[in-house]
């Protein structure tokens, strides 16, 4: 009489172990908020709207839907540093200013069923439309970082994945790209 009973608790580990090692190493957005000690009051404002703003676009769809791109190719990468993902631009977006509600870019990651997980966000502006030899344009209190070869000025905001480096850092350690053959 046992045996049956301990055949299916077998089971019910087994399955509870193999189902908590495979969400284990998906990655995922967080659903807290990441980390905004020592941020200003005004800052972290800034930071719930972008989240509010952003929350919908944690469906690639919905991003797509609003005009981000569906398909990119490169996940950026710098292996000792972590990775900044997948990059998917709403042109519509790219201009002279910086609205927190309207990120030019929205930063995704590749989870292991190959869904895009959103994980930040990303602001841009063109050299040509704020030179580079100008004061820095600034947002959620910083000034925005220039990237001559790509020719912009531009801020991460980490706002759906916590970056052990910063929620303003270029690079997440806990990001990661997929092998190279397997990008899109």
């Amino acid at each position: 009489m046992p045996a049956p009973r301990c055949e299916a608790n077998t089971l019910a580990i087994a399955c509870t172990l193999a189902l908590a090692a495979a969400c284990a190493s998906a990655p995922r957005a967080t659903t807290s908020m990441p980390s905004m000690a020592g941020i200003a009051p005004g800052v972290q404002q800034d930071v719930l709207r972008l989240r509010d703003a952003t929350a919908r676009f944690r469906d690639l769809d919905a991003a797509v839907n609003a005009g981000y791109a569906r398909d990119v190719e490169q996940c950026v990468a710098h292996p000792p540093h972590g990775a900044m993902g997948f990059h998917h631009v709403n042109r519509g977006h790219v201009d002279a200013r910086i609205e927190v509600e309207r990120p030019e870019i929205l930063t995704y990651e590749r989870g292991s069923d190959g869904r895009r997980v959103l994980t930040g966000a990303e602001y841009i502006i063109p050299y040509r439309l704020w030179p580079a030899d100008s004061t820095p344009p600034t947002a959620f209190g910083q000034n925005l970082r220039q990237a001559d070869d790509l020719r912009i000025w531009y801020l991460h905001v980490w706002v759906w994945k916590e970056n052990p480096a910063g929620l303003f850092a270029d690079w997440n350690p806990a990001v990661r790209c997929p092998a190279p053959a397997d990008s899109r």
